[in-house]
């Protein structure tokens, strides 16, 4: 079911609040718009042999958010996913993700959202997000590594490199990230692809300056991902919002359209912890933010036991290496490749693998979708009661 919510003084519609509108959730109007968008595909990519899909892109989760995105509108979303592959062409993108030098992939992998290697209970990959860290002398020192970031990917010579680069960490997600936690079968609706991730965006410590200078960054990633990633957002919970945070939102707010607006929630310090409980679980969620786990910004991935215990390890390896890394489907079983150069050295490891395990439906609580999120036009008003805090509800138990 679809909610209406007021957005400076719009009715906006919030669809596909998942399962809605994905694989094994669709109505008979949305099915049928699916298989006529891959018709169209095929016979205008496909077949002309402009497609190469080296690592296993293109499925039907993948164009089922390019359609989500347009609201199941076939040609809107055929618009979309051509200027996409265009994009992607131009610049090369799988080969950016196959040969981008592995410093300089962690070098911005550290300063951008970071996967905590943990899930909320839908299954949805839970990212961290420490504004702080992007203060104009890392910025500075990052643009210039940037420029001379080392990779066998040509660009389009219109996108600067320091967001070529990010968009490596989006690659990440799809690629590694999303077909990990969607063969992962210990959770609700256990068959349907993950194609999203939730993100907790920590403004703490972060200056009216320090926004202003990131403001023209910001909005061209923004606008970049939007267009070529679209429905990889689950939703945002900013926390640590200071008190002039009205009139940043005044510039944050026209970067996205209203349903990616809706899916941002500003949480104050009283009402953190309970309403990231309700979407992820306490063993899930980091400590500073309300639950137990032991996870600070910077680090690598920490695993969960159900994760662990499926992954088969290759060789040397018993925990994931950084760097770009992908999953092949094996029919019974995936397999993560480990890439990205070392130097003059192409690094190309098979690291584990994971056997595909029948799904089986499991009594999870889940998260509250009637939450409510402070509306545009509440902040516009600077009302502080609003705007520190969102409304929500006590996550009810599925039924199963």
């Amino acid at each position: 079911m679809s909610t209406t919510r007021q957005v400076d003084g719009m009715e906006s519609v919030v669809e596909y609040s998942f399962p809605q509108g994905h694989l094994g959730h669709l109505k008979p109007e949305e099915e049928e718009a699916l298989k006529n968008f891959k018709e169209r595909i095929e016979n205008e990519l496909y077949k002309s042999g402009n497609v190469e899909d080296e690592f296993g892109y293109y499925n039907d989760a993948l164009l089922l958010r390019f359609l989500r995105a347009r609201h199941f509108n076939v040609q809107d979303a055929i618009a979309q996913f051509m200027a996409t592959e265009e994009w992607r062409n131009a610049n090369e993108i799988d080969t950016l993700y196959r040969t981008i030098d592995l410093e300089q992939y962690e070098e911005t992998r550290r300063l951008y959202p970071q996967w905590t290697g943990r899930r909320d209970r839908h299954g949805t990959p839970v990212y961290v997000f420490e504004v702080k860290h992007l203060d104009s002398k890392t910025m500075s020192a990052y643009e210039k590594s940037a420029v001379k970031t080392q990779t066998m990917a040509r660009s389009d010579g219109t996108t600067p490199p320091k967001l070529l680069r990010l968009f490596a960490l989006y690659e990440n997600l799809i690629r590694f990230v999303m077909p990990l936690c969607t063969v992962l079968s210990d959770r609700e609706y256990p068959r349907t692809p993950i194609t999203q991730s939730n993100n907790i965006v920590d403004i703490s410590g972060v200056s009216l300056r320090m926004f202003w200078n990131l403001r023209g960054h910001m909005q061209d990633a923004s606008t970049l991902a939007t267009a070529h990633y679209p429905e990889t957002l689950g939703r945002i919970f900013i926390i640590g919002a200071p008190s002039f945070f009205p009139t940043v939102w005044g510039w944050i707010k026209r970067w996205f359209d209203p349903i990616t607006t809706s899916k941002i929630f500003i949480l104050s310090h009283n009402d953190m912890k309970a309403t990231l409980r309700s979407y992820i679980d306490p063993v899930n969620l980091p400590k500073q933010y309300g639950g137990e786990l032991d996870f600070e910004f910077g680090q690598g991935p920490v695993l969960d036991p159900a994760t662990k215990d499926v992954l088969k390890w290759e060789g040397s390896y018993t925990d994931f290496p950084h760097g770009p890394i992908y999953w092949t489907d094996k029919g019974d079983h995936i397999e993560a490749t480990a890439v990205g150069h070392v130097g003059n050295n192409e690094r190309h490891d098979t690291v584990c693998t994971v056997r595909k395990i029948a799904p089986r439906q499991l009594p999870i609580a889940t998260p509250a979708d009637d939450l409510v999120p402070i509306t545009l036009s509440d902040v516009d008003n600077h009302s502080s009661s609003k705007v520190a805090a969102a409304t929500y509800s006590e996550p009810q138990q599925s039924q199963i």
